[in-house]
């Protein structure tokens, strides 16, 4: 019988603070206590936002916590050519398509639905739903566009993806969601829209990468916060898309800053590092994450 696989995969766009020592450290227990694998992968894809000091940073912090991985780490920005396989394979097949709308054409056009007496949907994150007109563009339309250099994104066609995908999809989930939920869980990817794989600029987001990543590194097991419990549904109709077996996944409960938000890289909330030069001691960050 395998071994479990593990992942944790921080990106190195600000400092770590307790709620990534608590997931670190979550998956690197679980590992061991399943006798399993324990990887470091380092989402890095955003080029402008992350840097090499706030990478060496998480080796830094991952260390004094303890915490061992397994070498080489994969770096997201040295695989660029996976994703953009992914997505060409997704392209081929007529389920993704170049969209073009502006923020500012996307608020117009969602305020004149709003004003006419339409409800416009929300993803789970609060984020309208994209309007989705680009869909109906042809061939010879996109390629002049895409030509004459118009920034767009790739997104995917969700109506048809689910078509595609043909059976109701749900994953194992070992941990709770939001609401208590655990076990089999039905996946809805339907109530994020027309989500973006990639950017002209950038060949994958967030949901293709994680995808791929997963599979070609063997996860079997994604520990992560709550926050990412329903992203899960638009990966698993990724998975289906491109015939990947799924892993198991156990949705932890968030650290919350005194104001009861989660904590946050963009806030600058206390990082590890900091925590480490007042003399805080790992055995006391881990009674501090609840471990």
């Amino acid at each position: 019988m395998s071994r479990p696989v593990f992942r944790f995969a921080p990106s190195p766009n600000g400092e770590l603070h307790l709620g990534h020592a608590h997931s670190a450290l979550l998956n690197f227990d679980r590992a061991q206590a399943a006798g399993g694998r324990f990887l470091l992968r380092i989402e890095d894809i955003d080029t402008t936002r992350c840097t090499p000091a706030f990478e060496q940073a998480i080796y830094d912090d991952l260390a004094w916590l303890g915490i061992e991985w397994e070498r080489p780490v994969r770096r997201q920005s040295e695989h660029f050519d996976d994703y953009r396989a992914a997505l060409e394979a997704l392209a081929d097949e007529g389920l993704v398509y170049p969209a073009f709308m502006t923020r500012g054409e996307v608020r117009g056009h969602i305020a004149e639905a709003e004003a006419a007496g339409h409800h416009w949907r929300h993803d789970p994150d609060g984020v309208p739903l994209y309007p989705g007109l680009d869909r109906k563009l042809s061939r010879r339309e996109r390629r002049r566009r895409i030509e004459a250099g118009e920034p767009f994104a790739w997104r995917l066609d969700m109506e048809a993806a689910m078509a595609r995908a043909g059976a109701p999809l749900d994953w194992e989930e070992r941990g709770r969601g939001p609401e208590g939920e655990t076990g089999r869980i039905a996946a809805d990817p339907a109530q994020w829209g027309d989500v973006v794989l990639a950017r002209k600029e950038v060949p994958s987001s967030y949901h293709l990468s994680v995808v791929v990543d997963d599979a070609l590194q063997g996860i079997t097991e994604v520990v992560r916060g709550r926050d990412l419990f329903h992203a899960t549904s638009v990966q698993r109709l990724l998975q289906e898309l491109m015939g990947l077996s799924p892993p198991a996944y156990f949705h932890h409960e968030l650290m919350l800053g005194e104001d009861g938000r989660k904590l946050s890289k963009s806030r600058r909330d206390t990082g590890i590092a900091a925590l480490r030069a007042a003399g805080v001691t790992p055995a006391d960050v881990r009674r501090m994450v609840g471990l």
